[in-house]
């Protein structure tokens, strides 16, 4: 916990009570949503991860390892690579040493991509995540006062993007509306964390949501509440968030079909 990466001095990560979140979160996905989930083997010498997000970005048939932005983290991409290769995607590998990214940075709309320019992800970056994903478009947008662009949005619906309050985070919504041709619904909440969520869309049981616990975000979560047509789970992610971690940061969502 104390060699985490983190942007700002705070509360030290209470390690019993961060596993115990992660459990849960794993128990949701795994025994609530029926999901099969792959766990990658903790490595006490990277810190960082549980954050597997970073690593790779997968959509479809193809899985694109990313050079992440902090060296501290490079070597965290061997362990997605064993596991997505017994998947038998189609693994493109970012070489290129003055490439980073970060998926944490990466937001797929399901129409198209938007890659942020941060502290972890730069132009070249993006560059080869437009040629790994030739068929949708690839829109570059500056993030400012966060680590990355899902620090303050994320897919919260097949069209509705969830985004936070903050200048810095409807400055980026204003530039990806100016880059889409595409009109896309909004979610606002009063909190930047809390629209980082994970969206499912699961067959046996319709959009899913999982979302910051209202304890955590009490405003934010009212928000979620109108989505009367989403299963609405709130998730806890006090401890990982002390340590730049949100939701969407612990889990690689694959599209495969079921004979794993």
């Amino acid at each position: 916990c104390r060699q985490a990466l983190r942007s700002a001095a705070g509360p030290e990560v209470d390690f019993a009570r961060a596993e115990r979140e992660h459990q849960l979160y794993v128990g949701v996905l795994r025994g609530k949503l029926g999901l099969q989930v792959l766990e990658l083997p903790a490595d006490e010498s990277l810190p960082d991860c549980v954050f597997v997000e970073d690593v790779a970005v997968v959509c479809e048939e193809t899985a694109l390892l990313t050079r992440p932005g902090a060296p501290s983290r490079r070597k965290e991409v061997e362990a997605m690579k064993r596991v997505l290769e017994s998947l038998n995607l189609n693994i493109i590998e970012m070489v290129d040493e003055n490439a980073t990214l970060d998926g944490g940075d990466v937001l797929f709309t399901g129409r198209e991509f938007f890659v942020g320019l941060s502290r972890r992800t730069n132009q070249r970056g993006a560059e080869i995540l437009a040629d790994t994903f030739k068929d949708y478009a690839v829109s570059t947008v500056p993030v400012h006062d966060s680590l990355h662009l899902k620090s303050f949005c994320s897919m919260a619906g097949p069209n509705l993007i969830a985004i936070g309050s903050s200048e810095a985070a409807q400055k980026a919504l204003k530039t990806m509306q100016q880059m889409s041709d595409h009109r896309y619904d909004k979610l606002t909440v009063p909190d930047d964390a809390a629209a980082n969520c994970i969206y499912l869309n699961i067959p046996s049981k319709g959009h899913v949501l999982l979302h910051r616990a209202p304890e955590e975000y009490p405003e934010s979560a009212k928000v979620f509440e109108k989505l009367k047509d989403h299963m609405l789970i709130p998730i806890a992610n006090t401890e990982l968030e002390k340590v730049d971690g949100s939701l969407t940061c612990c889990s690689v969502l694959i599209n495969k079909a079921s004979e794993l």
